[in-house]
């Protein structure tokens, strides 16, 4: 066992004073560590040593390591993605890239607050990299993001006493800049529509508009369309994910058990459904059986290929322009179509189960935005009350 004693010894010519005492055991080896220190004055030395042994009681006492910020967030993320699907884990991986890039050299032990305030800063006026000009600042959901995660990963460093404390924990970031989105209006909605009558993805664009999200149109094959009953299973998705090598499509079923629901469609749908069902048949016997591929997806090009999400929001933009309706992202479409039902009695549990939540406030809070014109029936019914 240690000695917990400051002992003074002589090297060459000079006094010293040395204390050897145990710290518990090593979290990677398990075995038993003590630790040796050695100081010119003995106050310096019965300081450290109350330090130590108190921190040891504590249970905070970390221990030295020589590991990095960069080895250190390589075996989290390895630990903290298990299980996780592979867009959680490339999410994860894209938070920290920042962190890794600027601060991975930094023994992980000498890692300061002032390390995290200088990535932050570098993040907001030139950390960009990719999805936009180089060398710029990002915006505040990204450095909130890559803050957040690495907040995550020295909380568990402290846990496993590696860290004394999180130096992450009092940086903070920056205010996000809310973004007011505007869904298209009932009359945009249906001006939109009759522009695209006769048209390959007219069936499609519909879908956006009963409120699928992208990956769920995407994903939808006709083996989950009965169009003789006039109804829908959302029970797929494809969705894009970013690989080392560029995006890849991941297929899977809907996040959660709400997601995956029963739509009874209305008849407009079905009918562009049927006629979009009926123009892949005849594209399929002019390509011939070998040009042609079966995969069984409602969205495919003239030779049966799935089309990807992106490619699925160009066409939409493409066709906005066209059509000279204002633009908005296809998420909007989804938005529109759930203000509707909100604005115009349909209740709330009905409209959260159409948009696949499993919270019955979410559709509320996140995806209706009554405009003034819906505000009107808080009028009318305000004049009942007051005359």
């Amino acid at each position: 066992m240690a000695d917990r004693r400051v002992r003074r010894i002589t090297v060459g010519d000079r006094t010293r004073y040395r204390f050897v005492v145990d710290v518990g055991r090593d979290p990677a080896t398990g075995k038993r560590k003590q630790i040796t220190r050695t100081f010119d004055r003995q106050g310096d030395a019965d300081k450290d040593l109350t330090r130590i042994l108190a921190e040891v009681n504590r249970g905070t006492y970390a221990h030295r390591s020589k590991l990095t910020v960069d080895e250190y967030l390589g075996e989290w993320l390895r630990s903290a993605s298990r299980g996780k699907e592979a867009a959680t884990i490339r999410n994860y991986a894209d938070a920290l890239r920042p962190a890794r890039e600027r601060l991975g050299a930094v023994e992980l032990q000498k890692l300061t607050t002032r390390h995290v305030e200088d990535l932050v800063d570098w993040m907001s006026t030139e950390g960009r990299r990719r999805g936009g000009k180089p060398g710029t600042g990002l915006g505040p959901r990204s450095v909130q993001l890559t803050l957040s995660r690495l907040r995550s990963a020295l909380d568990a460093a402290v846990m496993h006493r590696m860290l004394d404390f999180n130096v992450a924990a009092p940086v903070k970031p920056p205010a996000a800049t809310k973004v007011k989105r505007v869904p298209w209006s009932a009359a945009e909605v249906r001006h939109f529509l009759g522009s695209l009558d006769g048209k390959r993805l007219h069936a499609v664009l519909l879908l956006s508009l009963l409120g699928l999200r992208p990956a769920e149109v995407c994903g939808l094959r006709w083996s989950d369309v009965d169009l003789d009953a006039g109804t829908l299973d959302v029970a797929n998705t494809r969705t894009l994910v970013a690989g080392d090598r560029g995006q890849v499509v991941v297929e899977k079923g809907p996040k959660s058990s709400a997601g995956e629901r029963s739509l009874p469609l209305p008849a407009s749908v079905t009918a562009a459904l049927r006629r979009l069902k009926t123009l892949q048949t005849e594209e399929r016997l002019a390509a011939g059986g070998e040009a042609y591929t079966m995969t069984g997806y409602v969205l495919v090009d003239e030779l049966g290929a799935p089309q990807r999400t992106d490619w699925l929001r160009r066409r939409a933009y493409e066709a906005m322009a066209e059509a000279g309706v204002r633009k908005v992202r296809l998420y909007d479409a989804r938005h529109a179509c759930l203000t509707y039902l909100a604005t115009n009695g349909v209740p709330d549990v009905i409209v959260s189960a159409w948009a696949g939540h499993s919270d019955l406030s979410l559709a509320k809070r996140v995806y209706v935005h009554p405009s003034a014109k819906d505000l009107e029936q808080g009028r009318d019914k305000l004049t009942e009350l007051l005359g």
